[in-house]
């Protein structure tokens, strides 16, 4: 049984990409640890963008389709 909803959601909301992990979704986690990763070193000084990139990402763990 594959995971859905919740529980990509609650993972992604700690560690961001692993929601997406979790759902099977590989290029698009690496994309995430990858991105997220430098635009947050970059602009970590404005603490919207890199809240911003997280939201997105529960959101997606939540919503992406298995």
């Amino acid at each position: 049984m594959k995971a859905t909803y919740g529980v990509p959601a609650l993972f992604s909301f700690f560690i961001p990409g692993l929601g997406q992990l979790i759902k099977g979704h590989i290029l698009k986690a690496f994309l995430i640890w990858a991105v997220g990763g430098v635009v947050g070193f970059l602009l970590a000084w404005t603490l919207v963008v890199p809240f911003l990139i997280w939201a997105w990402n529960v959101y997606d763990a939540y919503n992406s389709q298995a």
